[in-house]
C-alpha cells in the first residue's frame, strides 16, 4: 500500500514539474473594473456632498416653532446625518478598492511548479494590481471548478481574504490546474 502511494505521489510530481512558466488561468476584466471604479468614485464624491450639506446647510431654526416631529431641534440630527452619509461613502470606495485586488486576473505555474504567481486587478480597477508569489503548497482551492455557480474561491496561507476566480475566465491547461491550483489542501 505504501509503494503505490509512493507510486502515486511520484506520478503527480512528474506531471506538474513543468520545464517553463505555463499560464494556468487568465481572465482580463480591466473595463468592468474601471467602470465599477468609476460608479464608487462618484458614489463616494455624492455622499460626501451630502454630507458636506447636511452639516452646512441644515443647522436647526432658532427660536420656537411649529410642532413638526421632523423639525430637527438640536444638532443630534445633522451629526448623526453627516456621520451616516460620510460612513456610507467610505465603504462604497473601500468596496471600490478592496473587490478588485481579489479578483484574479492570472495565475502562472513557475517553472518546476513548485511556486505560482497570483496577478489580481487594481484599486479601483485602475491599472495592474499587486502580483504574489508563493509556493504551491500554501495554495488551496476551496471548491472544485465543476461545483460552484459564478467563482472559485482560493486561499493563500497567510492572507485574510479568499481570491476570487471567475468562471467565465480561460483555463489554459484544466488538468493541469486541477493537479496545482485546483486541488484542495489543508493550510
Amino acid at each position: 500500500m505504501a509503494a503505490a502511494r509512493r507510486a502515486a505521489v511520484a506520478a503527480l510530481e512528474v506531471a506538474t514539474a513543468v520545464p517553463r512558466d505555463v499560464v494556468l488561468f487568465r481572465h482580463d476584466r480591466d473595463r468592468f473594473f474601471r467602470l465599477a471604479g468609476f460608479f464608487c468614485a462618484g458614489q463616494g464624491l455624492f455622499w460626501t456632498y451630502l454630507a458636506h450639506f447636511a452639516f452646512t446647510a441644515l443647522r436647526p431654526a432658532s427660536g420656537p416653532g411649529p410642532d413638526d416631529p421632523l423639525r430637527p431641534r438640536d444638532n443630534k440630527w445633522r451629526f448623526g446625518f453627516t456621520a451616516s452619509c460620510l460612513t456610507l461613502g467610505s465603504l462604497i470606495v473601500a468596496a471600490g478598492c478592496l473587490f478588485p485586488l481579489r479578483a484574479v486576473r492570472r495565475i502562472t505555474l513557475l517553472r518546476g511548479g513548485t511556486e505560482v504567481t497570483i496577478s489580481t486587478h487594481g484599486p479601483l480597477g485602475l491599472g495592474r494590481g499587486p502580483t504574489v508569489t508563493v509556493p504551491l503548497r500554501h495554495v488551496s482551492c476551496r471548491a472544485h471548478r465543476s461545483e460552484v455557480p459564478a467563482t472559485v474561491p482560493l486561499k493563500v496561507k497567510g492572507r485574510p481574504f479568499f481570491f476570487l476566480l471567475d468562471k467565465r475566465g480561460q483555463l489554459c491547461h484544466p488538468r493541469l490546474f486541477d493537479l496545482t491550483v485546483g486541488a484542495y489542501r489543508k493550510l
